[in-house]
């Protein structure tokens, strides 16, 4: 469908949508807020799944008032931006982190800058953001992850030349966790076969529906969104994690978090995401599917690009950095240790590091006021040192 096609979207008057071309062989779509003078310090914004360049609709306007030219696209696989394809027996290498890392490199030299102001990423967002700050922090002056914790680049294998070689180590996790009493499955594998995209594109439910329930699920309005660090990587701890997180093992994402669907009274109180802004999303899902963010996860979860990765094993990230996330949001400890290793390792100038109450895992929808007030923050005084 062309751009000029598609409907309007329901933006706030300080933000703008356009494409721009050329862009490490894509058509970009991008939300823009602070476009009205030039010279302004950019600040980029990456959002994360299943979500859109229309996720920072609510922090975009307050940090251009405070003087940011404020650039949000719709990253590979999402929503209006053209030139991916992600057919499922397609080629992954487009969706690595590398290549996001030089999609979001493409971004901001094609708005004319040689250095942005931050980089800041949620969800899945968030480790693009942090590999940009890692593999170009000349660029990438300083980087706020969210709601995703950021433990360092893969190890290589280390003072090994003695010992014989040994084939990788399958991860036992995933017969454990099918093996439970309950038995269970991890979200991310999930996401990886070849059925999740179907499943979620075509839920009985609808994708309107299911989107609601997904994000429900997964906010603070969802009570039982009580998150704690888990003690380690294996079945017995990651069955602590709701379902969205660790499945039932008979189970689709839609039929998971339909259970959990919020009644018409509670859908009518949501402030945080009224129902034509959920609209919004179901439509541009409707329209492309869930595939497009699903490579991100087999890229991941393949470990086939691992090795890529490893060329910058042991580098930390030593610009400036933060991390915010909702205080109910269970991806701050999903992975077991991560959260820890980021401020104490991985991290070598955290100067925030933010649960805000109220939010789970859409901090930036759910509490937009606190998220742009705690982003300035990081801004000023990141620019003071």
């Amino acid at each position: 469908m062309k751009p000029s096609s598609l409907p309007e979207i329901p933006l706030p008057p300080a933000i703008r949508s356009r494409h721009v071309e050329g862009i490490n062989g894509l058509t970009m779509h991008v939300l823009e807020a602070g476009f009205e003078t030039r010279g302004r310090p950019c600040v980029l914004l990456l959002h994360g799944f299943p979500e859109l360049a229309y996720s920072w609709r609510k922090v975009m306007p307050a940090l251009s008032e405070a003087g940011y030219h404020v650039i949000a696209p719709d990253q590979r696989g999402y929503g209006r931006t053209v030139g991916w394809h992600a057919a499922y027996d397609g080629d992954l290498a487009p969706f690595r982190l590398t290549n996001l890392v030089r999609d979001a490199l493409g971004v901001v030299h094609a708005f004319g800058y040689r250095s942005v102001a931050a980089v800041i990423g949620h969800d899945f967002g968030s480790p693009v953001a942090a590999w940009c700050a890692l593999v170009r922090p000349d660029v990438f002056r300083s980087v706020v992850m969210m709601s995703a914790p950021f433990g360092g680049p893969p190890p290589l294998p280390f003072d090994t030349a003695e010992l014989p070689a040994k084939p990788k180590a399958e991860d036992p996790v995933h017969r454990e966790l099918a093996r439970l009493a309950r038995p269970r499955k991890h979200y991310q594998w999930y996401y990886s076969t070849r059925a999740a995209d179907g499943d979620m594109h075509h839920p009985r439910q609808g994708v309107h529906d299911f989107l609601r329930a997904y994000y429900h699920h997964k906010s603070a309005d969802w009570k039982q969104n009580q998150p704690h660090p888990l003690g380690s990587w294996s079945a017995d701890e990651l069955a602590k994690l709701p379902t969205y997180y660790v499945m039932d093992l008979a189970k689709t994402m839609p039929e998971t978090v339909a259970e959990e669907m919020p009644d018409a009274a509670a859908i009518a109180a949501n402030q945080w995401l009224r129902d034509h802004e959920l609209s919004f999303y179901a439509a541009e899902y409707e329209r492309t599917g869930f595939q497009g963010g699903l490579q991100w996860y087999r890229c991941g979860t393949s470990g086939v690009f691992d090795a890529e990765l490893q060329i910058w094993s042991g580098r930390t990230i030593d610009v400036p950095s933060a991390f915010i996330s909702g205080r109910q949001d269970w991806g701050t400890y999903q992975r077991p240790g991560i959260f820890e290793a980021m401020q104490t390792r991985a991290c070598t100038r955290m100067l925030l590091c933010e649960l805000i109450d109220g939010a789970g895992h859409w901090v930036q929808q759910e509490q937009g006021a606190e998220v742009s007030r705690l982003l300035l923050q990081f801004l000023v005084a990141n620019h003071a040192r």
